[in-house]
């Protein structure tokens, strides 16, 4: 089955496939750093929102927050959840504002879905053109070279009757800059099991390339991928918070 359709027939169980996910300590970590690094502005985007669980957060942060996704489903949902926020069907990689912002956030590793590098430059050139000078671009990354292949996060969780097992990880081959993201999703009803399976094309890079593609457009930060504790990337884990920052023109 396809990524669209996957995501399509399954928008309406989104939230329970990130049931444990902090929405909550992640944007309550950007908002801290946004404040040490950013402009004191409050006009917020959301990269790849889902149904707009960290908009919700922002917005509640007293944040000017809207949320772009290309999934219409999903941004039904963000709507209805956020009914003060506006929403945008757009890609990433070519995706236009009507304003500056001052804070851009993409969690749960979504810029990855830019697929490859060209598409991911296309993707920091437009927040970078998205950002007002001294706003701030926060993301989390996995680096390519510290990925397991035999490693899944997995939950399960009952809901209206039936029984939710998600399963996911990263695949990458060892070479070149395409990796995947494997998806298992069985459903179980009176039982009988349904089952999804999907692999989504991602982009793969490595913390030195990022950070090269970033110096293009931005001062880097990077950090432990802590969201209680605000803590310099030691160069040895996988998995990293960036913090961007757009230079003021001179």
């Amino acid at each position: 089955m396809s990524t669209n359709a996957l995501y399509t027939d399954l928008s309406g169980y989104y939230d329970l496939m990130c049931a444990d996910i902090d929405y909550q300590a992640q944007s309550h970590s950007a908002r801290r750093l946004h404040q040490l690094f950013g402009n004191q502005g409050r006009q917020h985007l959301d990269l790849a929102c889902g149904t707009g669980p960290h908009v919700r957060h922002f917005l509640d942060f007293g944040y000017h927050s809207s949320g772009l996704d290309l999934n219409q489903p999903m941004l039904d949902r963000a709507q209805q959840r956020c009914p003060e926020a506006q929403f945008s069907c757009q890609n990433m990689c070519d995706f236009r504002v009507d304003e500056p912002l001052d804070l851009i956030t993409c969690f749960l590793y979504s810029l990855h879905y830019s697929g490859n590098t060209a598409s991911l430059t296309a993707s920091l050139a437009c927040v970078q053109r998205a950002l007002r000078d001294g706003g701030v671009f926060i993301f989390n990354a996995v680096d390519k070279d510290q990925i397991d292949n035999t490693s899944f996060a997995r939950h399960s969780v009952d809901y209206q009757g039936s029984h939710f097992t998600f399963q996911s990880g990263w695949h990458y081959s060892g070479s070149g800059d395409g990796q995947t993201l494997q998806l298992s999703i069985d459903k179980t009803t009176d039982g009988v099991t349904e089952s999804w399976q999907d692999a989504h094309p991602m982009v793969a890079v490595n913390f030195a390339e990022l950070a090269s593609l970033l110096a293009r457009y931005f001062e880097v930060h990077i950090f432990e991928h802590d969201y209680d504790t605000i803590t310099p990337w030691q160069g040895k884990s996988g998995n990293a918070l960036f913090v961007c920052v757009k230079a003021e023109a001179v």
